[in-house]
């Protein structure tokens, strides 16, 4: 409970003038109706017990009554108006900023820290946790108003008739006890469901992301099984809530009620003693009637505290994880293609997990290219997200200009580099909008960053052009042309820096010859670093950096490799020694003599 009103603290120092207002509309209501429980005594006093005993009553007695129950009225709905409108305010701004503070903090902790905690749980974090977090603000204002309507009618009751008043008051420690037993139980329970929440988020985010892979292999049921399980745990979580709160509170509506029934037996017996009159006893039997209602409404804000608690230490789990990278304040050059120079780079994923990259060293020109090449698991995507700083290394420094990367102010990478990474992904929006992603860019501009991607034909031939929408993840274009618009998306930012991680491995080799051809001979040529496996690709780089198990074996041209790289050899010529294989096979399948076979073999020993 400490924590919980701790976390509702934070909604009242960020938001005083809101939680002012709200509890003032909310006060403004409490007083009103203690004051109709006054107006309801009065009037059975001076008019209704009048009728009964006169046969009459005076026209300005019943137009005062009036006068009273109506003014009381208007006020308590202006407050119940205020009140709620103001709560919903406070609540509702409070949980657009706590989402806006953790996809803020999403954007700056490094990709280090999102490969530790899956997307399912990122989004419960933003979406359910936030909203958990700050439950209990709808009920808090007027919870806080009712108090002082509790403490006015207690008052009231008092000056009225302390005896009466002290009968009623004996039910507030059970009430005291059983929350207190309430949260003990609840606490526990709304924990476990919170987590669960976050856990279906997960499997159904793992399911729709990977549908495809789903429908293909036939998984439909396995996947429906696997989301059932976790939703019925859910379902088995939120009803052990439900349970809770359904046997607490109905005791607590049903204690002021027995209040009341004691207040009335103690009060006919002084009635008839003479000790008070029917007024007093109709007004304190009223009064107290009321105290049900506030005592409900701080029951409300109690039942959500724990959930509250969750949520947010879910949250600022988020908040205040580390290792948000660091920037600095040097600004890369503006023009011209960039230098690269990359020193002694090593990293691994964990504190204790096996380096992945180890000592990764070489220098790139400004203008030049660069192939980087290795078998599957030598660590290129990861040297090229060091290389774009999307990680930071453990040891060594990537240098764009001579300047270490960790000193580039931020936002200066984006500004000289462009990645184009090995998964291609194409928001669900027009071809215009997945290139500019939001920047004034012309159309002219546009068209020639698509030109320069070879996209431009079948981009025009689509049925609105520019103004196509591409489906979700680009599902209604090839898989090359995916490539070729994420291709053009990052060459409209005319980058210094231009990073291809085997981004044209889904187009035909012919087109990503002109492609790498253009992006050398533009006017505005940048210097280009590329993860490659096919030979017409690697040819065309002015160096190739070969890589195995996380650092460098060799490095220069491409006849200089092949002739003393055994490693690169084997690996590029890979394609060209199954052709060759296939076509033994067939030719001794077809009848063609020892001889002729060994001629095609040959086939192995020539560099394509």
């Amino acid at each position: 409970m400490r924590k919980g009103f701790r976390v509702l603290g934070v909604a009242i120092r960020t938001e005083p003038v809101v939680f002012a207002g709200a509890v003032l509309a909310s006060a403004v209501y409490g007083l009103m109706t203690v004051a109709s429980a006054w107006a309801l005594g009065w009037a059975t006093e001076h008019v209704v017990l009048d009728a009964f005993a006169d046969g009459d009553v005076a026209d300005g007695a019943a137009a005062t009554a009036v006068l009273l129950i109506v003014g009381v009225a208007v006020l308590k709905a202006l407050g119940v108006g205020g009140r709620r409108i103001l709560a919903g305010v406070l609540q509702f701004r409070m949980q657009a900023r706590s989402r806006r503070g953790v996809t803020r903090q999403y954007l700056r902790l490094p990709l280090a820290w999102h490969h530790r905690h899956p997307t399912g749980q990122l989004l419960s974090n933003a979406n359910a946790d936030a909203e958990a977090a700050w439950a209990p603000l709808a009920p808090l204002p007027m919870a806080v108003g009712v108090v002082v309507m509790l403490v006015t009618a207690a008052v009231a009751m008092v000056v009225t008739d302390p005896v009466l008043a002290l009968v009623g008051f004996l039910i507030f420690p059970a009430i005291a006890v059983l929350n207190l037993v309430y949260q003990r139980r609840l606490s526990p329970l709304a924990t476990r469901a919170q987590q669960l929440r976050a856990e279906v988020s997960e499997i159904a985010h793992e399911s729709f992301d990977g549908a495809l892979v789903v429908k293909t292999l036939g998984r439909e049921e396995e996947e429906t099984r696997r989301f059932q399980a976790k939703a019925h745990e859910l379902r088995d979580a939120n009803i052990a809530v439900g349970r809770v709160r359904g046997l607490f509170d109905p005791i607590l509506e049903a204690l002021p009620t027995l209040g009341v029934l004691a207040v009335l037996v103690v009060g006919a017996v002084r009635l008839e003693q003479g000790a008070i009159d029917s007024g007093v006893l109709v007004q304190v039997a009223y009064l107290f009637t009321l105290l049900a209602f506030p005592i409900r409404a701080l029951g409300w804000v109690l039942a959500e505290l724990p959930r509250s608690v969750v949520g947010w230490e879910r949250v600022q789990g988020v908040l205040e994880a580390t290792g948000s990278m660091e920037y600095g304040s040097a600004e890369p050059a503006a023009e011209g293609p960039a230098r690269l120079e990359v020193s002694g780079v090593s990293y691994s994923y964990g504190a204790a997990g096996e380096p992945v990259l180890r000592g990764i060293g070489f220098d790139l020109p400004p203008g030049r290219t660069v192939a980087l090449v290795g078998p599957t698991g030598s660590g290129k995507s990861t040297l090229v997200q060091t290389l774009v700083r999307l990680v930071d290394p453990a040891a060594g420094a990537v240098r764009l200009d001579g300047v270490d990367l960790r000193d580039v102010a931020r936002g200066g990478i984006s500004r000289a580099m462009a990645l184009v990474p090995q998964q291609t992904f194409l928001f669900d929006d027009t071809v215009r909008g997945n290139i500019t992603l939001g920047l004034p860019l012309p159309d002219e501009d546009v068209w020639a960053a698509l030109r320069l991607a070879q996209a431009d034909g079948f981009v025009s031939a689509l049925p609105a052009g520019l103004d196509t929408k591409v489906g979700e993840r680009g599902t209604t274009l090839s898989g090359g042309q995916r490539q070729r618009v994420a291709l053009a998306r990052a060459i409209a930012r005319r980058p210094r820096l231009l990073i291809l991680d085997d981004a044209t491995s889904s187009v035909d080799p012919q087109v990503e010859a002109r492609i790498l051809h253009g992006l050398r001979d533009s006017a505005e040529a940048a210097t280009v670093v590329l993860v490659a496996y096919r030979m017409a690709t690697i040819a065309l780089a002015d160096e190739i950096v070969y890589m195995e198990h996380g650092g460098i074996v060799d490095r220069g041209g491409h006849d200089e490799l092949l002739g003393r790289c055994a490693g690169y050899r084997d690996l590029v010529t890979a394609y060209e020694r199954e052709e060759a294989e296939r076509a033994v096979l067939e030719a001794g399948s077809a009848g063609v003599s020892p001889d002729d076979i060994e001629d095609i073999e040959d086939i192995e020993e020539v560099p394509a």
